[in-house]
């Protein structure tokens, strides 16, 4: 069974920078796409960016331009470099990852925005 486990949340003041990490407990998978979701207080989990394995990578619109994701060589872990932070990203985020006909999910990270 794969598990993918993040890290790298924390609190953060507004304007400043945090990276997520989340990486496959096995070496052995290669993931299809990989991804980052948020579920902020109260509300439901929406998305924030994926990234297939060709490189391609899409970003909700609320984070375009001040978050990027990537991943690393092997395809079974991914980032999300958060920049400019805002007050209105503070959320659980959850990283995901497709191989064959399943998804898998992280334990989610905790971001805090705030002075």
């Amino acid at each position: 069974q794969v598990q993918l486990v993040e890290s790298g949340g924390g609190l953060v003041q507004p304007g400043g920078s945090l990276k997520l990490s989340c990486a496959a407990s096995s070496s052995d998978v290669t993931f299809t796409n990989m991804g980052w979701y948020r579920q902020l207080p109260g509300k439901e989990r929406t998305w924030v960016a994926t990234i297939l394995s060709g490189g391609n990578s899409n970003y909700a619109s609320a984070v375009k331009g001040r978050f990027t994701i990537s991943t690393n060589n092997a395809k079974n872990a991914v980032f999300l470099q958060m920049n400019d932070l805002k007050s209105e990203d503070t959320a659980v985020y959850y990283c995901n990852g497709f191989v064959g006909t399943t998804w898998y999910w992280g334990q989610g990270a905790q971001v805090t925005v705030s002075a």
